[in-house]
């Protein structure tokens, strides 16, 4: 492969990682690490409120453990970054205090969570960051995140509406708080100047 045609393919996919883009997704996956372990030690009581008494409609608050993708996809804006921030956060959460009641499957809910979102920015080439591609990332996310939840003990004896109510659960939640939330923390963000090194930053600068 030439020169000039890895340099038009790099170009097409965001270009290379800087040191600014490794060391963002780092504190990303490290700050949303903690906000997975608290979300988690919340989670258990949150859902056992009689509102969801519908064991499927507890799907409707994992929305936050579906966001590190979305948010490390819209700022770095390159191939992996969703898939690695999502996938270092999951990690990162295991770690802190003990880690979550969950253990190791974390890293599983990480990769499948974070291959949802990646495979969104993928399949827009890495050129769309509006709120509509978020939200569908965070469609993605939910979605394969549900079918591998319907692997585990927790749904094992879930019949196929209970299975397509959480699909549709997780993915509103997928779409409203780690899609659209998602965007808007990135946009709050950018206007605050802290971005201006990454292409949202430079977005925001534009429309002031």
């Amino acid at each position: 492969m030439s020169s000039a045609t890895t340099s038009t393919s790099n170009k097409r996919f965001g270009g290379r990682y800087r040191t600014i883009d490794l060391v963002t997704m780092t504190t990303l996956a490290v700050a949303f690490g903690v906000i997975f372990w608290g979300w988690g030690k919340l989670y258990a009581p949150l859902s056992g409120l009689a509102v969801f008494s519908f064991p499927p409609s507890a799907a409707l608050i994992a929305g936050p453990w579906l966001a590190a993708g979305i948010v490390g996809g819209l700022i770095i804006r390159k191939p992996g970054a969703a898939f690695g921030t999502e996938f270092l956060a999951a990690a990162v959460s295991s770690v802190v205090l003990g880690g979550t009641e969950w253990g190791w499957t974390v890293f599983a809910s990480g990769f499948f969570q974070g291959l949802g979102a990646e495979l969104i920015f993928l399949l827009f080439f890495y050129k769309k960051f509006g709120i509509v591609v978020a939200m569908l990332a965070g469609a993605g996310a939910a979605i394969v995140e549900a079918f591998y939840e319907w692997t585990q003990p927790f749904t094992a004896e879930w019949d196929l509406g209970y299975k397509l109510a959480h699909l549709g659960f997780l993915t509103t939640a997928g779409v409203v708080v780690a899609g659209a939330g998602g965007w808007l923390l990135v946009r709050a963000l950018a206007e605050t100047g802290v971005l201006d090194a990454f292409g949202a930053g430079r977005d925001a600068a534009g429309e002031r």
